[in-house]
């Protein structure tokens, strides 16, 4: 029998899904090296390998079959091809721009534990999807805004999340597309340089924040009488600001954000929250000219007057921090567990931190590729974002049903 890969689900499955890959056929203790690839949209190609030896009847499991070292992993990862994946091209982050089409996994078996691979076994290619069948995606150009919103199959009214990005402008889907497949209803809101929207904003107006969730409670298929945001980066803190000055906001969950207001002023109403001081000659340069941002974002706890900080207080919404302990942008776990007690001081108790070790600025769903040294949005250079592989992949596996069971407990 020639060898041939199992997978399963078997051609198709969501890409913050797991992914069962076994191969059947082998020698017994057949020794070969196992090699995924994909290419996004811009044609740049991201791998992983792995080295193992199949049972004495041939078969080689994942799940049961332990990565010897030598690869891009070792020990027990039944998805470690899927979460080591690596851009070729250094310095690349994967973006999923056009979310109703999948991308194409190919997976590959080789003979033995050489450099180069040996001779081709066997492979097998996979789509990993991120619309689940009868989710719909609507794009919204409604009064100013500019957005996505995923809905779920069905006629129900769904809990209604908004997905606000960080820093960089433009229009994220890949989150909101993949939370639609867990029954939320998710809003994907750009707020700037995107469409007609501005380019630089000097200032951010909550009052476009505001009409979006005025624009979710108003659709039929939204279940009130509240919504969640889910804020990454500079979204955290605009998302901590909406549940501070508006109505109607009943969970949100901030992913490596800072409590203060960051990048731009937000004004609303008469009120304008300055954008707290960061300074670029704080900045240490690593090898390669690369900057760690570390110390460069001003403790809003020590700023003068505290005015750059979000009056967190007033939020009536329930508050979880999910944050990196290795985030060199922002020190998001300093600035959760500082918020968090003045909430408890005050005798709240609408808050929860997530801490993970290992794990940088960027927390993406399940199974995007580590992503350790970006473009720092506001000096536009090269940074440290921080975290490591491993860590950081298990992070992100723990926080995804984490964020969907604290929605969908609170919405």
């Amino acid at each position: 029998m020639a060898p041939s890969i199992r997978l399963s689900p078997a051609t198709r499955s969501l890409f913050d899904e797991p992914l069962a890959i076994a191969v059947q056929g082998l020698g017994p203790r057949q020794q070969v090296t196992l090699r995924t690839s994909l290419r996004d949209e811009t044609g740049e190609l991201f791998q992983a390998c792995a080295r193992y030896q199949a049972g004495s009847d041939g078969e080689l499991d994942l799940t049961r079959c332990p990565a010897l070292p030598g690869g891009s992993f070792s020990g027990l990862e039944p998805m470690g091809l899927l979460w080591a994946l690596q851009p070729q091209k250094p310095f690349w982050y994967m973006m999923k721009r056009d979310v109703q089409s999948p991308f194409l996994l190919q997976l590959e078996v080789f003979e033995g534990h050489g450099e180069p691979p040996g001779r081709l076994l066997a492979q097998r290619q996979h789509e990993r999807a991120f619309l689940r069948d009868g989710v719909r995606r609507v794009p919204v150009r409604e009064g100013r805004i500019r957005a996505t919103l995923f809905l779920p199959p069905g006629e129900d009214p769904f809990p209604g999340i908004i997905d606000i990005h960080g820093l960089g402008g433009g229009l994220f889907e890949h989150r909101a597309s993949l939370l639609a497949n867990h029954g939320f209803a998710t809003l994907a809101l750009a707020y700037y340089q995107y469409e007609d929207l501005p380019q630089e904003p000097t200032e951010l107006h909550l009052e476009y924040f505001e009409e979006a969730v005025n624009y979710m409670l108003q659709h039929p298929q939204v279940k009130g009488p509240g919504v969640g945001l889910l804020g990454y980066s500079k979204g955290a803190d605009l998302s901590l600001a909406m549940a501070a000055f508006l109505k109607n906001i009943t969970a949100v969950a901030s992913l490596n954000g800072p409590v203060a207001t960051t990048g731009v002023p937000l004004c609303y109403k008469d009120k304008t929250i300055p954008s707290l001081p960061i300074y670029e000659q704080y900045a240490k340069v690593m090898d390669s000219n690369i900057l760690d941002c570390s110390e460069t974002l001003i403790d809003p706890f020590q700023a003068p007057g505290n005015q750059s900080l979000i009056p967190v207080e007033k939020a009536e919404a329930q508050l979880l921090f999910i944050v990196g302990q290795d985030d060199h942008v922002v020190k998001s776990e300093y600035h959760a567990t500082a918020v968090c007690k003045l909430l408890q001081a005050q005798g709240k108790e609408n808050f929860q931190i997530l801490s993970y070790p290992g794990t940088g600025h960027c927390i993406d769903p399940p199974f995007f590729p580590l992503y350790p040294i970006g473009n720092h949005p506001i000096f536009h250079k090269r940074a440290v974002l921080g975290g490591e592989l491993r860590a950081y992949a298990k992070a992100q596996i723990h926080a995804w049903p984490q964020i969907q069971a604290f929605f969908n407990k609170y919405l």
